[in-house]
């Protein structure tokens, strides 16, 4: 019989070796030794939605992804996924519709409500996000189809779009929203960012434009030599540089 075995180890981070991109191949060898075989390896990893299954999405959805992504950031994901069937309740289940019709004095007792996180910085985010959508909705037919037809090759163009006409959605709060709701988009993870730094494909600020393009042209390089989504591309990077391994030992 064969069982797993998790080992723990200390941080394994790639050596400094100079602005070089690594091939495919020598990142998915380094992910498959880490997590112990290569059918464990793909366990661990997931795919994205196909464009047609997100433009098939209500648009309420979004909204309501947008708004936990932004809830979560500074706080204990638990705490919020907790208190969500209450953010439903007093938001009325994210209808955008609804809360564009939403006078201002009601954001406000909304925003008291013990159902939810009182922060009223980040229930401000909830109409104006809201906005956000109706307005592409109205340029693109809906939201999701405006995220669909988004080419994953420039996926940063479309973090750019979200934190510039979103509320509290730059960093890695608009990608963790989009993976989260099946968008292919890789993640600019801790790990992945420590590997980047590593090779020197990155300096400086992590979120600057120079930063951003050189993460989206490795992964593109990476997408063209393998044919794997960026989501799957990021999760091997992570995956070959994280603090714990994975091995097999028989029983």
């Amino acid at each position: 019989m064969v069982t797993y075995k998790r080992v723990f180890s200390t941080l394994v981070l790639p050596r400094r070796i100079g602005r070089r991109m690594e091939k495919f191949n020598d990142i998915y060898q380094r992910a498959v030794t880490r997590k112990g075989s290569e059918e464990m390896l793909l366990a661990l990893l997931s795919d994205p939605l196909d464009s047609a299954e997100i433009a098939k999405m209500h648009d309420d959805l979004w909204l309501e992804e947008l708004t936990r992504k932004v809830f979560q950031s500074g706080f204990y994901w638990s705490v919020i996924n907790s208190k969500w069937s209450g953010f439903r309740e007093v938001f009325w289940d994210f209808s955008v519709e609804k809360l564009l019709m939403m006078p201002p004095d009601m954001l406000e007792q909304k925003a008291s409500d013990e159902r939810i996180i009182r922060n009223f910085k980040k229930v401000q985010t909830i109409p104006e996000n809201a906005y956000m959508i109706h307005e592409v909705a109205e340029k693109h037919g809906s939201f999701s189809q405006f995220v669909a037809d988004w080419p994953v090759n420039n996926i940063i163009g479309l973090w750019a779009y979200l934190k510039k006409h979103g509320a509290r959605l730059g960093g890695n709060t608009g990608p963790y929203a989009l993976r989260a709701m099946g968008k292919d988009t890789f993640l600019l993870s801790r790990d992945v960012e420590n590997y980047l730094r590593a090779h020197e494909l990155i300096d400086g600020g992590l979120q600057t434009k120079k930063s951003l393009q050189a993460a989206q042209d490795f992964f593109n390089e990476l997408q063209q030599q393998s044919g794997f989504s960026l989501q799957a591309l990021s999760q091997l990077v992570a995956y070959g540089v994280g603090d714990n391994r994975v091995g097999i030992a028989a029983r």
